[in-house]
């Protein structure tokens, strides 16, 4: 399946009597332009409408002109049909309104005293944080893996409280967008903690030292909603032991490092088929310790502070995710100014990153039933339309993408392959602009 849910229809369908004429595999048609794309032979009333003519000026199927009305042959010269000159068809289109799919965003805080500044930080700006993914209408879950305390904590270590509203209540608690492990993150260990108790796996179960406190806080795996993408977030001043390439490819086991506790198991990494595509197409951010744009093994320093209480490294390991995955990132020893930018930057980074699912509901068209061998489908933008072929399923999609139904005897829904996906991704998200369109009435472009 892909990877976008489509919702909801557009409130009017838009008749046209078309012909059609063949177009090759992904075509572009109806590219603005054309001496007759306004106004033309129904400026005014007719069978043209009110508001266009005989040639449409921004293409599609049909090439319809203006907002309404029907054409003939498919408009005039401001753009090529897809449609069979020899064959007139009736065609109505339904425009559907994307809706965009969940999105979990991950923080690992570090739990090292020396944090106390930056968990400070996060407690205080969690919550706007949440505001602001919201604001940008994206069905956000925030899953903590954090140390759950108020304060300074015994061994040396600092935790950390969620307030409420995002917390569930006064006590730090879970609530409906939000999930804390109780972990403490080790300073050089967060990437490995994050796929241990992801996974599970050996020396990081439930009461261990470096897995979940409690039961309450064990799985937070079964947190992570099915179709959303993923964010994680690193909070720290020292790096990863476990290397950019373990964490994405590792193929499980023991043995990652050097001098590991007894017993110590991994889950293979993020990336693994094993996990079913859990974390493809996830971005990395952090605040943490780089101190140059250039040189990623620089650290950055705290003014006024002597080299003991500086941070341990710059975080090289972070800086590869950072890069690999498009993520953000913030030096953390520019203290509380760097955080509310940080903040901001990384619910972009959210919202770009959040994908819409590429199933889409058959809508009923004002004209009647649906033919399931009359329906074709096309990407709109401001450039033009880029129409789609049908597909024999699944498996019939290449690099040229298309689209195919959920059940060719009784279809649904209409399904678009993965490029065709990626192509609407851009044009309807990334871009700001745009649409899916599904049109009835003329034969079905089969490829």
């Amino acid at each position: 399946m892909g990877d976008l849910r489509w919702a909801g229809l557009a409130v009017g369908s838009l008749l046209a009597i078309a012909a059609c004429e063949a177009t090759g595999p992904g075509t572009q048609v109806g590219s603005p332009g054309g001496s007759s794309g306004s106004g033309g032979d129904g400026a005014s009333g007719g069978a043209a409408g009110s508001s266009g003519g005989t040639a449409g000026s921004g293409g599609g199927f049909g090439a319809m002109g203006g907002s309404g009305g029907t054409v003939l042959d498919g408009g005039g010269s401001g753009g090529s049909s897809p449609f069979d000159p020899d064959a007139a068809c009736a065609i109505a289109k339904e425009s559907a309104v994307v809706e965009k799919l969940p999105v979990d965003i991950i923080w690992v805080v570090d739990s090292s005293a020396s944090m106390q500044p930056a968990i400070t930080q996060v407690q205080q700006g969690i919550n706007d944080f949440a505001d602001t993914v919201g604001s940008k209408d994206l069905d956000y879950k925030v899953i903590m893996l954090a140390l759950r305390g108020r304060g300074a904590q015994t061994g040396g270590l600092y935790g950390m409280c969620v307030p409420e509203p995002l917390a569930g209540d006064a006590d730090c608690g879970n609530g409906p967008r939000f999930f804390q492990s109780s972990i403490n993150i080790h300073s050089t260990q967060p990437l490995e903690q994050f796929l241990g108790t992801l996974g599970d796996t050996s020396g990081y179960h439930v009461g261990q030292q470096r897995g979940p406190k409690t039961a309450e806080d064990a799985n937070w795996r079964a947190e992570l909603r099915p179709n959303a993408t993923r964010s994680i977030v690193i909070v720290t001043d020292d790096n990863s032991r476990l290397t950019a390439s373990q964490f994405e490819t590792w193929g499980g086991g023991g043995n990652w490092a050097s001098n590991l506790f007894g017993g110590a198991e991994l889950p293979p990494g993020v990336l693994d088929p094993s996990w079913g595509g859990l974390f493809d197409g996830y971005t990395f951010s952090g605040i943490y310790a780089w101190g140059s744009e250039t040189n990623p093994d620089l650290k950055c320093e705290y003014p006024g502070l002597p080299p003991a209480d500086q941070p341990p490294a710059s975080g090289r390991v972070y800086t590869d995710l950072v890069q690999k995955t498009g993520g953000v990132r913030a030096q953390i020893c520019a203290g509380a100014p760097a955080w509310g930018p940080f903040f901001d930057q990384v619910a972009t980074a959210v919202e770009q990153a959040a994908r819409i699912d590429c199933e889409l509901a058959i809508p009923q068209p004002n004209t009647g039933d649906v033919d399931p061998g009359k329906v074709n489908v096309a990407i709109s933008s401001p450039a033009g339309d880029i129409e789609l072929f049908k597909v024999s399923g699944q498996s019939g999609c290449g690099t040229d993408g298309g689209w195919y139904y959920d059940d060719e005897s009784e279809p649904t829904e209409v399904i678009l392959c993965p490029s065709s996906c990626e192509q609407a991704q851009s044009t309807v998200v990334q871009q700001g602009e745009g649409s899916v369109d599904i049109y009835f009435g003329c034969e079905s472009r089969v490829k």
